[in-house]
């Protein structure tokens, strides 16, 4: 069976094209599983949690019994009660060994078996002793790994459950209980957000803070990526330069497994079969990485559907996305604050240099064109720039002077007058707004995010493989104002360009409004003032 990248859930070896997680589970064998401890990890959405799990029960049963659960597997019906639960937990435990090759199996599960057959016994204190006669009996120490407890997390049932686990783990000295357990999910389970009824407020609970901290790095690094594509490259020769290509990859994603995976399965799947390229070595470059990119960001995934949910759940943590991405401001990342912590366990903020910063570019682009979408129907400047579409596309190459131009006229007409704190808000998102339609469908653009603040902002757009790097700045006074056109042209060394773009808004009664051209050393800049 030929191998391929897979997006659909649980990745298989021999099946699937896969970061080797060897050093992985070794860590999380040694750190965490040897010491015999409890932990939670708790990733976003499609962050190969799955993978990782499974991987990890095969890796520990050399040395240890290990307890494989899902609790997706379970019904809603069966948290109604404990015991509804006992039972359907017992049989999920005994299924659990089904491929282990233990002596007498029948007899060393013998006590979970009585349970499930006798009546009386129906409480989960019940169920706990019972496993406790099978974790004194094993011949190996017996390992918990329970992945999508989200779907418990609402049910009292499970509290009690994490409650009779933290029981047995503090009082290992006295009685037999689980060596260590291991619980996966989006959310942090340490602290539950219970609703007991529809009329109920939710209430935060801490069942389970005897967890050690799973502070592990998930994601993949360019070089786990690229010893991923090395494996493809053998078996089908397209002439990719690995390391580049994987650090491309890496750049979008930030090592964020699924979209890793989804950007390799659409170069391998779908631009290898487009009439864009013509032979597959075209397609694995830069340029391919940057088509795969805007076709994930047109299309509906679910991973994409999932973070609009949730920032419709919780509009304080849109919020503050909002405040990092159009106004440039600088958020504290403080973890004990609900909502950025929130934020981060959905994987979509991450902590850089104590600020807030969105976790990967691909997930920043989404967000830009979800904030934009919302406001484009009411925008008159978005409007103009549909209307004038096709005339900065000439010769399919995109005329960044002439977009820049049209901008300072309909910026002039439409916001002469309005409110300057208004304006220094929002007139980055405006230029977006202005931008966003003129490249659609063929073009990407994205955010520096290490220029971004309330002073400037670096813009890259990449249209059919050429990139424009535009600078929008509040204008500080010309010293400050020079030493951002020197920051450009050091910009435009980095990415090999002679020419860039700056976009300036200026405050003063006596600016003088339109384009100019400066040159620096050997590059161009040209500069829109508004």
């Amino acid at each position: 069976m030929q191998r391929y990248f897979n997006t659909e859930g649980l990745c298989i070896p021999g099946r699937h094209y896969m970061v080797d997680l060897h050093d992985r589970l070794e860590r999380i064998k040694s750190r965490y599983v040897d010491r015999g401890s409890y932990f939670v990890i708790n990733r976003g959405r499609q962050y190969g949690k799955t993978t990782t799990l499974r991987a990890l029960a095969d890796y520990l049963k050399t040395e240890y019994l290990v307890v494989s659960m899902d609790f997706q597997m379970i019904s809603t019906k069966n948290f109604e009660n404990e015991v509804r639960f006992s039972k359907t937990f017992a049989k999920m435990f005994i299924s659990s060994f089904g491929h282990t090759d233990v002596e007498d199996l029948e007899k060393l599960l013998l006590p979970v078996s009585d349970f499930i057959r006798t009546e009386e016994n129906d409480s989960l204190d019940q169920l706990f002793a019972c496993i406790s006669e099978v974790c004194a009996k094993a011949s190996k120490p017996i390992v918990l790994l329970i992945d999508e407890v989200d779907q418990a997390s609402n049910h009292q049932v499970f509290i009690d459950f994490l409650a009779l686990l933290r029981g047995y783990y503090l009082n290992r000295e006295n009685m037999s209980a689980f060596h260590s357990v291991i619980l996966a999910g989006v959310y942090d389970i340490k602290n539950l957000k219970l609703k007991m009824r529809p009329e109920e407020e939710h209430k935060y609970n801490s069942p389970w803070n005897i967890a050690a901290k799973f502070n592990m790095d998930m994601s993949f690094s360019s070089v786990q990526i690229a010893s991923m594509l090395q494996e493809y490259e053998k078996e089908h020769h397209v002439g990719m330069d690995v390391e580049n290509v994987a650090e491309e990859i890496f750049q979008y994603t930030s090592g964020y497994p699924y979209l890793v995976s989804n950007i390799c399965k659409r170069l391998d799947e779908e631009l290898s079969e487009s009439k864009e390229f013509e032979k597959k070595s075209d397609v694995w470059t830069d340029r391919g990485v940057m088509e795969a990119v805007k076709n994930m960001l047109n299309e509906r995934i679910p991973l994409f559907e999932s973070m609009t949910r949730q920032l419709t759940e919780y509009p304080e943590i849109k919020r503050i996305i909002h405040a990092v991405l159009f106004e440039g401001r600088r958020i504290t990342y403080n973890i004990d604050n609900p909502m950025i912590s929130l934020a981060s366990m959905f994987g979509y903020i991450v902590n850089n240099a104590g600020a807030i910063q969105i976790s990967n570019r691909i997930f920043e682009m989404c967000l830009y064109n979800l904030f934009l979408s919302e406001d484009e129907l009411a925008s008159a400047i978005s409007d103009e720039a549909q209307r004038d579409q096709s005339q900065f596309i000439q010769n399919g190459r995109l005329n960044m002077e002439l977009v820049l131009e049209k901008f300072v006229l309909y910026y002039g007409d439409i916001y002469r007058g309005s409110d300057m704190k208004f304006l220094e808000e929002y007139g980055r998102k405006i230029f977006l707004l202005y931008l966003k339609p003129i490249i659609n469908g063929t073009g990407n653009y994205y955010i520096e995010a290490q220029t971004r603040d309330a002073k400037r902002t670096d813009v890259i757009v990449d249209y059919l493989g050429e990139q424009f790097i535009i600078e929008l700045k509040i204008w500080r006074g010309s010293e400050y104002h020079e030493r951002g056109e020197r920051q450009l042209t050091e910009y435009l060394d980095f990415y090999h360009l002679k020419k860039g773009y700056m976009l300036s808004f200026n405050f003063n009664k006596n600016k003088k409004t339109g384009i100019h051209e400066i040159q620096i050393d050997n590059r161009t800049i040209l500069e829109a003032v508004v």
